[in-house]
This record gives structure tokens, C-alpha cells and sequence, in this order.
């Protein structure tokens, strides 16, 4: 094979290593849809996540910010998203890192920015390294700038040094912006609603995590210690090609479990005790939310069983009530009444049940709401209210339903046999156009199913 052969084919595979796997058409929409809805001579900028130094020499895993891959695909640091609607040559332009042959071999591949408009669909690309001489002059002239400030402290203090440039140049004709404009509200209600391409990475995010929840059962037994069972999900998510947990995985044995956001995971779990465990893939910048509780030893109490088919009942009627037309609280509405009802009949609550609830006395028990928005982020973007009102739940929305209840073990108002025992069940749903679908219903969740899977 001649050297000039070679050659070919290395760069050949340079460049399809470089190449996005993800749906250009779906990208090109979301910017198009986007720029339709900002102000006519304004420009976005969106820039990319930064590495973070985990030790000496070492990073934590790169991951893209999500705003900034929701609009291009491109994850990788250093980069910077422009966009500018009606500009003559090319709305869609990127900044990014320059092809580096020796910071390659150690780091990997770069797209540069032949690649960010060859496999990216950008108009035009530039160096990062060039950025304070070129965007200053893509700003000037604009009367609106889209920007979220505060989120990334650094490059605010670019952006307003590249804006007190152009101001320094008001007596020779320069153009500031006359005003800069939040990005968050345009960008975060459109990503609220999603496409299809967005429930297909959920609902098969949602599958792999009902695979490692579901292995997770068939692996619990007494003296296990929590980080085994938390080994067991994360073998599931990396053999699925989720390689990342879309956050910290909760794994909460006896009392742990009524700790909501528990995740040392390093006890070992007691024979009689229930187990907790809230833990979602990261598939494709997509996340899932599944949380299911059950008995380490395969069988539930009397208390237990009791505690767990309320909790079960309060998801129900807030399921059924996750629909087109109704407004976002009414499935926490729904987990109230029905947790409140079934506290009274168990003798933990002693009251009207109106009155306990406008009172609140529902929170010693369950303190937390039934649910949040679930996509590119666990707690994703998007309003709950608007205009001061319940936003109203319309198709294409995903959420979880995830009620709980947590009786602390230093509860001295209820019978001893309730103390320390920690319940919350977690799906995640899409609101459809007749009704809602559970993207995460590959995981069992009825007393009887969860015996079973166990005792098999």
C-alpha cells in the first residue's frame, strides 16, 4: 500500500470518527424553530460545557451541556453556538477547537471547524482561539442579544467584555445591543415538549433502567451491602451502552431509605428491612427517573405491605389524572388525598381528613412533590407555572409520578412497628394526546409481581 493511500484512508477514518451519530434533520429543526421565535436583527449564544478537574491530571467525564446539545449534537468542550436569524451567510455558526494531531493522540478526536460544518451542519466555523476578534462583530449591529446569563460565570465576563468593546466604539458608528434577552424561556419551553426522536431515547433510557431495577431484585438478599446492589444497576446501564447514571443512584436499606436524597450506599442491607432504590440511565442525553422499593429478604411485613399498597394506590390515581387538559399539580393533588386518607385509616394521622390537609400534616410523612419534568436533565427545563397558574399538561410532556412515604425512625407519634420504614415508587410518563403513556412500566411494582420475581 503506497504511503498516498495511506494517507487517504487515514483521514477517512479521521473524519468518520468525527461524525455525528445523532439526527441532523431533528437539530436543523430545533434551531429553525428557535430562531422563529426570537426577535427579528438578534443573535443567541449558547456555549458548551467546560471540563472539570476531578483530581490532579484527571477530569470527571465530560458531558455536554444540554442546552447546547440540544440545538447542535456537538460534545465537545471549548465550543461555542451562534445563532443569528436572516444572516446572509448562514444563520448557524460555531467555535470550536482547531484539529490538533498531537492533543489528539492523547485526548481523541476533534471535529474542527471543517468538521463542525461538514458533519455538524454549521454555516460557518472558526477557531475558539479566534472568538474575540470575530463575534464582537457578529453582536455589533444587533439589537438583542439571547444569553443566559449566570450559568456560566466565565464567559459572562466574555460577553460583556465583548459588548463594552463595541460600546467603546458608539462615537464612530458602532451599534450595541439595546437589550439582552434571557435565553432559558424561549430555549427551555421549547424543549418541554417532546419530539419523536426525544421519546425514543426516553423510552428506551426508561427500558434500561427497568432491566437494572429488575436485576436488582433478583440480586437482593440479606447481608448484600447497598453498593453491590447499586454495581448491579450500573453493569446493567454500561452493558446497554448507557454508560453514565443520569444522577447519583439512590440505594437506601431500613431507615436509609427515608433519607430522600441518600447516596453513601455503603450499608449493608438487614433482613426484614425494605430497600429503596431511585436510579435512571443516561442514554443518548437522555434520562430516566424509575425508583422501586422492596423487602431484602423477598417478602413484605404486614406494616410494610400496608404502607407500600398505599403509596402504590396514591401513584395510581395520580397517573390517571396525568392528562391533556389538567394542570400540573392535580397528580400531587391526587398522592395527597389518597396518602392522607390511608394515613388516617392506619392510625398515623388522627383528624378530619380536609382539615389535616390544609394543614399540611400530610408533610411529616410525605414532604416532597409528586413529581418533576424528566428529558435531557433528570429535574428537566420548562415552567410549572404560567402566568401564575398551574401550567396545563398537553402532549409531548414527560414527567415522573413519584410518591413517598417516609416514617423516620425518631417519629415518637406513631406505633414503633411504622418507624424507619422509607417507601417511594417513581415512573416516568408521557402525556399523550388521549391520555399518557408509562415509558418506565418494564418493572414490576404490585406486592404480588415483586414477591414472585424475587422468590424466582
Amino acid at each position: 500500500m503506497n504511503s498516498k493511500s495511506q494517507k487517504s484512508q487515514k483521514s477517512q477514518k479521521s473524519q468518520k470518527s468525527q461524525k455525528s451519530t445523532h439526527n441532523h434533520e431533528e437539530y436543523a429543526q430545533r434551531r429553525a424553530h428557535l430562531m422563529r421565535d426570537m426577535q427579528a436583527n438578534s443573535i443567541a449564544i449558547i456555549p458548551s460545557a467546560n471540563e472539570i478537574i476531578r483530581n490532579n491530571d484527571v477530569h470527571y467525564p465530560f458531558r455536554q451541556d444540554s442546552d447546547f446539545h440540544y440545538l447542535s449534537g456537538f460534545d465537545e468542550p471549548e465550543s461555542v453556538v451562534v445563532l443569528i436569524p436572516g444572516r446572509e451567510h448562514g444563520e448557524f455558526v460555531m467555535f470550536c477547537r482547531e484539529r490538533d494531531a498531537s492533543r489528539e493522540l492523547w485526548d481523541g478526536y476533534r471535529a474542527g471547524p471543517e468538521g463542525a460544518c461538514a458533519n455538524f451542519g454549521a454555516d460557518d466555523a472558526f477557531p475558539i482561539a479566534d472568538i474575540d476578534d470575530i463575534l464582537p462583530g457578529l453582536i455589533e449591529g444587533k439589537d438583542r442579544v439571547y444569553y443566559s446569563l449566570g450559568r456560566h460565570t466565565e464567559f459572562d465576563v466574555q460577553v460583556m467584555n465583548w459588548i463594552n468593546t463595541i460600546r467603546a466604539g458608539v462615537r464612530t458608528g458602532s451599534h450595541p445591543p439595546e437589550e439582552f434577552v434571557d435565553l432559558n424561556h424561549l430555549l427551555h419551553d421549547l424543549r418541554l415538549y417532546k419530539t419523536k426522536d426525544e421519546i425514543k431515547n426516553l423510552k428506551t433510557s426508561a427500558d434500561i433502567s427497568a432491566r437494572a431495577h429488575t436485576r436488582a431484585m433478583k440480586s437482593c438478599k440479606p447481608g448484600i451491602m447497598e453498593y453491590q446492589l447499586e454495581a448491579e444497576i450500573m453493569h446493567e446501564f454500561g452493558m446497554a451502552g448507557a454508560r453514565q447514571a443520569a444522577y447519583s443512584s439512590i440505594v437506601g436499606g431500613g431507615a436509609n431509605a427515608c433519607v430522600l436524597h441518600y447516596v453513601e450506599n455503603r450499608d449493608a442491607l438487614k433482613d426484614g428491612d425494605l430497600v429503596l432504590i431511585d436510579a435512571g440511565s443516561d442514554y443518548n442525553y437522555y434520562a430516566a427517573d424509575i425508583t422501586r422499593t422492596f423487602p431484602v429478604n423477598g417478602k413484605f411485613s404486614a406494616e410494610q405491605a400496608a404502607l407500600y399498597q398505599l403509596v402504590l394506590d396514591a401513584q395510581k390515581a395520580a397517573i390517571a389524572v396525568t392528562q391533556p387538559g389538567n394542570h400540573w399539580n392535580q397528580p400531587h393533588d391526587a398522592t395527597v388525598q389518597v396518602i392522607t386518607e390511608g394515613l388516617i385509616k392506619l392510625g398515623l394521622l388522627d383528624g378530619d381528613c380536609d382539615e389535616l390537609i390544609k394543614n399540611a400534616a400530610y408533610k411529616a410523612f410525605y414532604m416532597h412533590k409528586a413529581g418533576h419534568w424528566l428529558g435531557m436533565d433528570v429535574h428537566d427545563v420548562g415552567d410549572y407555572k404560567v402566568n401564575d397558574e398551574w401550567r396545563v399538561l398537553e402532549a409531548g410532556m414527560v414527567l415522573t409520578v413519584e410518591p413517598g412515604i417516609y416514617v423516620a425512625v425518631d417519629n415518637q407519634d406513631v406505633d414503633k412497628k411504622w418507624r424507619g420504614i422509607g417507601i417511594r415508587i417513581e415512573d416516568d410518563i408521557l402525556v399523550t394526546k388521549n391520555g399518557n403513556t408509562v415509558l418506565s412500566d418494564g418493572v414490576v411494582k404490585e406486592i404480588a409481581d415483586i414477591e414472585a420475581l424475587m422468590a424466582s
